[in-house]
């Protein structure tokens, strides 16, 4: 899942990216609302994470200007304690929830995760897909009652697929969902990590989950013989 933040703080920018970095989410900065805007614009991505109080344009501005753009990403808004207002006009147009400064880390994780859930339609941190279970908060996969081991992208690509069950995920959709703008995926990286993810959660006997199709990219899902 792919996360930007945009704040103006560069300590909070610097911890709070860490803190969902190693939660296993791909990470855009942003220190001010215009260069916010820009990356919002023209870049996909699962949640923001916004500030209201930034230079050269207000996070209020930066939401504005989005949804009047169409844009569906569920905005998670950082405000005062004391700017009910400002709250309520954010929620107004159109932000999805707001969390108080200061933060407790793990309470914004939480609603990243929250959102991250109701993006794809989504209310429970577990996702099951036949036999496979994935624990997107534990980030845990069992297949049958066996643990799989996986590497942080690897999972992070194994609950993108599954959180669009029976959709094929195209190349260029994975890599904008696990990579962040500062890091360029060699041109075979997604084929790999698959190839991998097949081994790790293939049993003996058991029918594979993640199908190619041909040109178009990748999808998980149960194909009844």
């Amino acid at each position: 899942m792919r996360v930007l933040f945009v704040e103006d703080s560069a300590r909070l920018r610097y911890s709070v990216g860490q803190a969902l970095r190693h939660s296993g989410y791909a990470v855009d900065l942003a220190s001010d609302g215009e260069e916010g805007l820009w990356q919002a614009s023209t870049l996909d991505f699962d949640v923001i994470i916004l500030d209201l109080m930034l230079p050269k344009l207000d996070g209020l501005a930066v939401l504005e200007r989005l949804r009047s753009q169409g844009k569906r990403t569920h905005v998670l808004l950082l405000t005062a304690r004391d700017a009910v207002n400002d709250r309520v006009r954010g929620l107004k147009a159109g932000a999805d929830d707001y969390l108080i400064k200061p933060f407790a880390l793990e309470e914004l994780l939480a609603r990243v995760e929250a959102l991250c859930r109701r993006g794809y339609g989504h209310k429970s941190n577990r996702l099951q897909v036949g036999d496979l279970e994935i624990d997107t908060s534990a980030k845990q996969a069992v297949r049958a009652g066996h643990a799989i081991h996986l590497k942080p992208r690897e999972f992070q690509l194994l609950e993108y697929l599954a959180r669009r069950t029976g959709e094929v995920a195209t190349q260029s959709e994975i890599e904008a969902h696990l990579y962040n703008e500062e890091a360029e995926p060699m041109s075979n990286v997604v084929e790999s990590t698959v190839s991998s993810i097949r081994r790790k959660i293939h049993l003996p006997g058991m029918p594979h989950l993640i199908h190619t199709r041909r040109g178009m990219g990748y999808v998980l899902e149960v194909r009844t013989p």
